[in-house]
């Protein structure tokens, strides 16, 4: 049941060829519908990816791939390291959706995503692994937070 995790990897390529470790207090696997529950401080790593909660869910192909990912937890977290360039992508929020057919994390509740120097906050953050895309949602009374870090590349020898 846990050879479907790779499908997590959709970063850096080496991730999919690394072991994966799971760590939890309970595992439960249902043949019939495909579901495989984790609980009990869950930890997922393979390669440079990350994942901790207090409960995973997994939906399974009937191939045993990966469809879906659903974390949950006081905060539930993940990072992975996207390209070299873009560094590493480190989220957390009371719930994260992973949809393993788009590539889309969605973080939801008190959701936090910082990558790159930027720092995105808001009630629903969707994060694509495959485009580095981030689209943020307030919810109520609240507002998107988003903070950018300062253009490195301005001449700073002027400035004394």
């Amino acid at each position: 049941m846990l050879l479907a995790l790779p499908v997590y990897s959709h970063a850096l390529p080496s991730d999919a060829n690394q072991p994966i470790k799971l760590l939890a207090d309970k595992a439960t696997y249902s043949e019939r519908t495909g579901v495989t529950s984790y609980s009990g401080n869950v930890i997922i790593t393979q390669g440079t990816l990350r994942l901790t909660a207090d409960d995973i869910t997994v939906n399974l192909s009937q191939q045993r791939s990966i469809n879906s990912a659903v974390a949950t937890g006081r905060p539930a977290t993940m990072q992975q390291i996207v390209t070299k360039e873009k560094g590493l992508a480190k989220g957390q929020a009371n719930k994260i959706d992973y949809n393993a057919v788009t590539g889309i994390i969605t973080l939801t509740g008190n959701a936090k995503l910082d990558q790159n120097g930027a720092s995105f906050a808001g009630n629903v953050i969707r994060y694509s692994l495959k485009a580095g895309d981030v689209e943020a949602t307030a919810g109520g009374s609240q507002r998107v937070e988003l903070i950018l870090p300062p253009n490195n590349s301005t001449n700073q020898s002027s400035i004394r």
